[in-house]
Protein backbone atom coordinates (compact mmCIF):
# COMPACT_ATOMS: atom_id res chain seq x y z
CA UNK A 1 0.00 0.00 0.00
CA UNK A 2 1.27 3.49 -0.90
CA UNK A 3 2.80 5.62 1.82
CA UNK A 4 0.29 8.21 3.08
CA UNK A 5 2.81 11.04 3.04
CA UNK A 6 3.81 10.30 -0.57
CA UNK A 7 0.18 10.25 -1.70
CA UNK A 8 -0.56 13.55 0.08
CA UNK A 9 2.46 15.12 -1.64
CA UNK A 10 1.27 13.91 -5.05
CA UNK A 11 -2.26 15.19 -4.40
CA UNK A 12 -0.89 18.63 -3.52
CA UNK A 13 1.33 18.65 -6.62
CA UNK A 14 -1.44 17.62 -9.03
CA UNK A 15 -3.87 20.07 -7.44
CA UNK A 16 -1.35 22.90 -7.95
CA UNK A 17 -0.86 21.87 -11.59
CA UNK A 18 -4.62 21.76 -12.09
CA UNK A 19 -4.97 25.34 -10.86
CA UNK A 20 -2.25 26.50 -13.28
CA UNK A 21 -3.73 24.73 -16.32
CA UNK A 22 -7.22 26.00 -15.46
CA UNK A 23 -5.94 29.59 -15.23
CA UNK A 24 -4.05 29.21 -18.51
CA UNK A 25 -7.19 27.89 -20.18
CA UNK A 26 -9.13 30.97 -19.07
CA UNK A 27 -6.39 33.31 -20.38
CA UNK A 28 -6.26 31.45 -23.69
CA UNK A 29 -10.06 31.57 -23.96
CA UNK A 30 -10.03 35.36 -23.65
CA UNK A 31 -7.26 35.69 -26.27
CA UNK A 32 -8.99 33.15 -28.49
CA UNK A 33 -12.23 35.12 -28.59
CA UNK A 34 -10.38 38.26 -29.73
CA UNK A 35 -8.35 36.36 -32.32
CA UNK A 36 -11.46 34.54 -33.57
CA UNK A 37 -13.36 37.79 -34.07
CA UNK A 38 -10.37 39.27 -35.93
CA UNK A 39 -9.98 36.39 -38.41
CA UNK A 40 -13.72 35.89 -38.99
CA UNK A 41 -14.04 39.60 -39.71
CA UNK A 42 -11.04 39.53 -42.05
CA UNK A 43 -11.90 36.50 -44.19
CA UNK A 44 -14.93 37.90 -46.08
CA UNK A 45 -12.99 41.06 -46.93
CA UNK A 46 -9.96 39.11 -48.21
CA UNK A 47 -12.16 36.70 -50.17
CA UNK A 48 -14.11 39.54 -51.81
CA UNK A 49 -10.89 41.32 -52.76
CA UNK A 50 -9.53 38.17 -54.42
CA UNK A 51 -12.86 37.72 -56.23
CA UNK A 52 -12.69 41.27 -57.61
CA UNK A 53 -9.16 40.74 -58.92
CA UNK A 54 -10.15 37.39 -60.42
CA UNK A 55 -13.02 39.09 -62.30
CA UNK A 56 -10.63 41.75 -63.67
CA UNK A 57 -7.85 39.40 -64.71
CA UNK A 58 -9.73 37.83 -67.62
CA UNK A 59 -7.52 38.55 -70.63
CA UNK A 60 -4.16 37.00 -71.43
CA UNK A 61 -1.37 39.46 -70.83
CA UNK A 62 -3.16 41.41 -68.10
CA UNK A 63 -0.70 40.66 -65.32
CA UNK A 64 1.61 42.27 -62.77
CA UNK A 65 5.22 41.47 -61.78
CA UNK A 66 3.78 39.26 -59.05
CA UNK A 67 2.26 36.88 -61.62
CA UNK A 68 5.49 35.91 -63.39
CA UNK A 69 6.54 32.29 -62.94
CA UNK A 70 10.25 31.55 -63.17
CA UNK A 71 12.48 28.53 -62.78
CA UNK A 72 12.72 27.76 -59.07
CA UNK A 73 16.34 28.67 -58.41
CA UNK A 74 15.67 30.44 -55.11
CA UNK A 75 12.73 29.26 -53.00
CA UNK A 76 11.66 30.98 -49.78
CA UNK A 77 9.64 29.13 -47.14
CA UNK A 78 7.85 31.25 -44.52
CA UNK A 79 7.22 29.11 -41.43
CA UNK A 80 4.63 30.43 -38.96
CA UNK A 81 4.51 28.86 -35.49
CA UNK A 82 4.02 30.37 -32.02
CA UNK A 83 6.36 31.99 -29.52
CA UNK A 84 5.14 29.77 -26.67
CA UNK A 85 4.44 26.10 -26.17
CA UNK A 86 1.73 24.18 -24.30
CA UNK A 87 -0.55 24.12 -27.36
CA UNK A 88 -0.61 20.45 -28.28
CA UNK A 89 0.70 19.52 -31.72
CA UNK A 90 0.26 23.05 -33.08
CA UNK A 91 3.99 23.76 -33.52
CA UNK A 92 5.15 20.19 -34.12
CA UNK A 93 2.83 19.79 -37.13
CA UNK A 94 4.07 22.99 -38.80
CA UNK A 95 7.73 22.14 -38.14
CA UNK A 96 7.25 18.62 -39.50
CA UNK A 97 5.60 19.95 -42.67
CA UNK A 98 8.30 22.63 -43.12
CA UNK A 99 11.02 19.99 -42.72
CA UNK A 100 9.28 17.87 -45.38
CA UNK A 101 9.22 20.86 -47.78
CA UNK A 102 12.91 21.55 -47.10
CA UNK A 103 13.72 17.91 -47.89
CA UNK A 104 11.57 18.07 -51.04
CA UNK A 105 13.34 21.10 -52.48
CA UNK A 106 16.73 19.67 -51.60
CA UNK A 107 15.81 16.51 -53.47
CA UNK A 108 14.82 18.73 -56.40
CA UNK A 109 18.34 20.17 -56.14
CA UNK A 110 17.08 23.72 -55.63
CA UNK A 111 20.23 25.92 -55.77
CA UNK A 112 19.08 28.36 -53.06
CA UNK A 113 16.62 27.50 -50.30
CA UNK A 114 15.99 29.81 -47.36
CA UNK A 115 13.50 30.27 -44.52
CA UNK A 116 11.89 33.21 -42.82
CA UNK A 117 10.57 32.10 -39.45
CA UNK A 118 7.74 33.77 -37.58
CA UNK A 119 7.53 32.29 -34.08
CA UNK A 120 10.27 31.27 -31.64
CA UNK A 121 9.44 27.57 -31.89
CA UNK A 122 10.31 27.46 -35.60
CA UNK A 123 13.35 29.69 -35.07
CA UNK A 124 14.74 27.39 -32.36
CA UNK A 125 14.45 24.32 -34.59
CA UNK A 126 15.62 25.60 -37.97
CA UNK A 127 18.36 27.94 -36.73
CA UNK A 128 20.32 24.78 -35.87
CA UNK A 129 20.75 24.20 -39.61
CA UNK A 130 23.46 26.64 -40.59
CA UNK A 131 22.57 29.07 -43.35
CA UNK A 132 18.94 27.96 -43.67
CA UNK A 133 17.15 30.70 -41.70
CA UNK A 134 17.48 34.00 -43.53
CA UNK A 135 15.49 36.11 -41.06
CA UNK A 136 13.37 35.69 -37.93
CA UNK A 137 10.41 37.89 -37.09
CA UNK A 138 9.25 36.38 -33.79
CA UNK A 139 8.22 39.80 -32.46
CA UNK A 140 5.51 40.02 -35.11
CA UNK A 141 3.22 37.73 -33.09
CA UNK A 142 3.36 39.89 -29.96
CA UNK A 143 1.47 42.74 -31.63
CA UNK A 144 0.31 41.64 -35.08
CA UNK A 145 -0.95 44.92 -36.50
CA UNK A 146 -1.57 45.41 -40.21
CA UNK A 147 1.26 47.96 -40.44
CA UNK A 148 3.83 45.57 -38.98
CA UNK A 149 2.72 42.68 -41.16
CA UNK A 150 2.58 45.03 -44.17
CA UNK A 151 6.27 45.93 -43.68
CA UNK A 152 7.35 42.28 -43.84
CA UNK A 153 5.08 41.31 -46.75
CA UNK A 154 6.23 44.40 -48.66
CA UNK A 155 9.87 43.38 -48.17
CA UNK A 156 9.16 39.86 -49.46
CA UNK A 157 7.26 41.22 -52.47
CA UNK A 158 10.07 43.62 -53.37
CA UNK A 159 12.62 40.81 -53.23
CA UNK A 160 10.41 38.69 -55.49
CA UNK A 161 10.16 41.49 -58.06
CA UNK A 162 13.95 41.96 -57.85
CA UNK A 163 14.35 38.20 -58.57
CA UNK A 164 15.88 37.43 -55.18
CA UNK A 165 13.09 34.86 -54.79
CA UNK A 166 11.49 32.80 -57.54
CA UNK A 167 8.84 31.19 -55.37
CA UNK A 168 7.46 31.91 -51.90
CA UNK A 169 5.46 29.43 -49.83
CA UNK A 170 3.87 29.92 -46.41
CA UNK A 171 3.42 27.01 -43.98
CA UNK A 172 1.00 27.65 -41.14
CA UNK A 173 -2.05 26.38 -39.25
CA UNK A 174 -5.32 27.66 -40.63
CA UNK A 175 -8.05 28.29 -38.08
CA UNK A 176 -11.20 26.18 -38.45
CA UNK A 177 -12.62 26.12 -34.93
CA UNK A 178 -11.41 25.99 -31.32
CA UNK A 179 -10.61 22.27 -31.63
CA UNK A 180 -9.48 21.92 -35.25
CA UNK A 181 -6.56 23.55 -37.05
CA UNK A 182 -5.84 22.82 -40.71
CA UNK A 183 -2.15 22.47 -41.57
CA UNK A 184 -1.72 24.51 -44.75
CA UNK A 185 1.06 25.03 -47.29
CA UNK A 186 0.07 28.02 -49.41
CA UNK A 187 1.87 29.53 -52.38
CA UNK A 188 2.22 33.26 -51.75
CA UNK A 189 4.23 34.21 -54.84
CA UNK A 190 3.94 34.05 -57.78
CA UNK A 191 0.17 34.55 -57.79
CA UNK A 192 -1.65 31.47 -59.02
CA UNK A 193 -4.71 31.83 -61.26
CA UNK A 194 -7.86 31.98 -59.14
CA UNK A 195 -10.22 29.09 -59.86
CA UNK A 196 -13.75 30.16 -59.01
CA UNK A 197 -16.58 27.68 -58.47
CA UNK A 198 -18.77 27.06 -61.54
CA UNK A 199 -21.67 29.10 -60.15
CA UNK A 200 -19.38 32.09 -59.57
CA UNK A 201 -17.66 31.61 -62.94
CA UNK A 202 -21.02 31.68 -64.73
CA UNK A 203 -22.08 34.76 -62.80
CA UNK A 204 -18.72 36.41 -63.55
CA UNK A 205 -18.99 35.74 -67.30
CA UNK A 206 -22.41 37.40 -67.39
CA UNK A 207 -21.28 40.50 -65.49
CA UNK A 208 -17.88 40.94 -67.10
CA UNK A 209 -18.84 43.66 -69.57
CA UNK A 210 -17.29 46.46 -67.52
CA UNK A 211 -15.63 49.69 -68.52
CA UNK A 212 -12.31 49.95 -66.69
CA UNK A 213 -10.84 53.36 -65.87
CA UNK A 214 -8.05 54.03 -66.50
CA UNK A 215 -7.47 50.39 -67.65
CA UNK A 216 -7.23 46.83 -66.33
CA UNK A 217 -3.45 46.93 -66.09
CA UNK A 218 -3.48 50.05 -63.91
CA UNK A 219 -6.24 48.69 -61.68
CA UNK A 220 -4.38 45.42 -61.19
CA UNK A 221 -1.12 47.25 -60.51
CA UNK A 222 -2.79 48.96 -57.56
CA UNK A 223 -5.07 46.19 -56.32
CA UNK A 224 -2.76 43.16 -56.48
CA UNK A 225 -0.12 44.45 -54.00
CA UNK A 226 -2.88 45.41 -51.57
CA UNK A 227 -4.44 41.96 -51.98
CA UNK A 228 -1.10 40.30 -51.21
CA UNK A 229 -0.64 42.43 -48.07
CA UNK A 230 -4.17 41.51 -47.01
CA UNK A 231 -3.56 37.83 -47.72
CA UNK A 232 -0.38 37.81 -45.62
CA UNK A 233 -2.15 39.57 -42.75
CA UNK A 234 -4.97 37.02 -42.97
CA UNK A 235 -2.40 34.19 -42.68
CA UNK A 236 -0.95 35.70 -39.47
CA UNK A 237 -4.44 36.17 -37.98
CA UNK A 238 -5.34 32.60 -38.96
CA UNK A 239 -2.26 31.26 -37.19
CA UNK A 240 -2.89 33.33 -34.04
CA UNK A 241 -6.52 32.18 -33.77
CA UNK A 242 -5.47 28.57 -34.36
CA UNK A 243 -2.73 28.88 -31.71
CA UNK A 244 -5.03 30.21 -28.99
CA UNK A 245 -7.67 27.62 -29.86
CA UNK A 246 -5.08 24.82 -29.68
CA UNK A 247 -3.72 26.08 -26.35
CA UNK A 248 -7.21 26.43 -24.89
CA UNK A 249 -8.02 22.84 -25.91
CA UNK A 250 -4.69 21.55 -24.59
CA UNK A 251 -5.17 23.26 -21.22
CA UNK A 252 -8.73 21.96 -21.00
CA UNK A 253 -7.46 18.41 -21.62
CA UNK A 254 -4.70 18.90 -19.05
CA UNK A 255 -7.22 20.16 -16.47
CA UNK A 256 -9.54 17.20 -17.15
CA UNK A 257 -6.64 14.75 -16.82
CA UNK A 258 -5.63 16.37 -13.53
CA UNK A 259 -9.20 15.93 -12.25
CA UNK A 260 -9.14 12.23 -13.13
CA UNK A 261 -5.73 11.77 -11.53
CA UNK A 262 -6.90 13.55 -8.36
CA UNK A 263 -9.87 11.17 -8.09
CA UNK A 264 -7.55 8.17 -8.35
CA UNK A 265 -5.06 9.60 -5.85
CA UNK A 266 -7.78 10.46 -3.32
CA UNK A 267 -9.18 6.94 -3.64
CA UNK A 268 -5.70 5.50 -3.12
CA UNK A 269 -5.19 7.81 -0.13
CA UNK A 270 -8.49 6.76 1.48
CA UNK A 271 -7.69 3.05 0.96
CA UNK A 272 -4.23 3.50 2.47
CA UNK A 273 -5.67 5.46 5.40
CA UNK A 274 -8.33 2.79 6.04
CA UNK A 275 -5.70 0.05 5.90
CA UNK A 276 -3.50 1.94 8.38
CA UNK A 277 -6.45 2.42 10.78
CA UNK A 278 -7.39 -1.28 10.46
CA UNK A 279 -3.82 -2.34 11.25
CA UNK A 280 -3.76 -0.09 14.32
CA UNK A 281 -7.06 -1.57 15.56
CA UNK A 282 -5.73 -5.09 15.03
CA UNK A 283 -2.57 -4.26 16.94
CA UNK A 284 -4.57 -2.76 19.84
CA UNK A 285 -6.94 -5.76 20.00
CA UNK A 286 -4.03 -8.20 19.76
CA UNK A 287 -2.21 -6.40 22.57
CA UNK A 288 -5.34 -6.40 24.71
CA UNK A 289 -5.88 -10.13 24.16
CA UNK A 290 -2.26 -10.81 24.99
CA UNK A 291 -2.60 -8.95 28.30
CA UNK A 292 -5.71 -10.94 29.17
CA UNK A 293 -3.91 -14.21 28.50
Amino acid sequence: MANLKEVRTRIASVSSTQQITSAMKMVSAAKFRRAQMAILGMRPYAAQLESIIASINVDDGVTTPFHFERSEKHVLLIVVTSNKGLCGGFNANVIKQASARVDYYRQQQCPHLSLITIGKKATEVFSKQEGLVEESHDELLDNATFDQVHALSDLIMQRFVQRQYDKVEVIYNQFKNSITQVLTTEQFLPIQPTRLPQSQSAKSSVNNDFIYEPNKQEILRNLVPFMLHTQFYRIILDSLAAEHGARMSAMQSATDNANELLKELRLTYNKARQAAITNEIIEIVSGSEALKG
